[in-house]
């Protein structure tokens, strides 16, 4: 029996397969030649921490960032009373 057309995924197509392209190679990691001039060692050591996190557990992850994160804030309050 054939009816009118009816647009929908193409035959054979699973529901729920991704369409588009693929995603890209990941992020590199963060290098000492990649900052800028004007840098702080505690910044500087909370961007690698966060690099470096990629590899981790989610769990442990989340450890880094918010180390990083205390670190960050730390740094800002000390550059805001100067």
């Amino acid at each position: 029996m054939t009816g009118p057309f009816r647009p929908g995924p193409a035959p054979g197509a699973r529901p729920g397969s991704p369409v588009g392209p693929r995603p890209g190679p990941p992020p590199r990691p963060v290098v000492d030649d990649d900052l800028d001039e004007a840098r702080h060692p505690a910044v500087d050591a909370a961007v690698r921490a966060m690099a470096n996190a990629e590899g981790l557990p989610p769990a442990d992850q989340i450890a880094q960032y918010e180390a990083a994160y205390q670190t960050l804030r730390e740094t800002l309050a000390t550059i805001d009373q100067a």
